[in-house]
């Protein structure tokens, strides 16, 4: 059997304050904030989830803002029949 897990959330911030948006989020789940080296620090900031290990960056957008999740799982097609 195949296994599938939650690995992260990216939280879109539509809008040219990445720094605001990025501390808005950090502060409603109490995450610190880790800047990102080069162009990738331009449109993504990481939330460092030390309790659960996911990945969760705040990514700055052109459409309007929203939540997806990333799931990880070892094998996809067997997941996209699951789903």
């Amino acid at each position: 059997m195949h296994r599938s897990k939650l690995c992260g959330f990216i939280i879109d911030c539509q809008g040219p304050d990445l720094p605001g948006s990025a501390a808005f989020w950090g502060g409603a789940l109490g995450m610190p904030l880790r800047a990102l080296p080069g162009t990738e620090g331009e449109n993504y900031v990481r939330l460092v989830d030390a309790q659960h290990g996911l990945h969760i960056e705040v990514q700055k957008v052109e459409h309007p803002s929203r939540v997806h999740l990333d799931i990880e799982t070892d094998d996809i097609e067997a997941e996209e029949r699951r789903l």
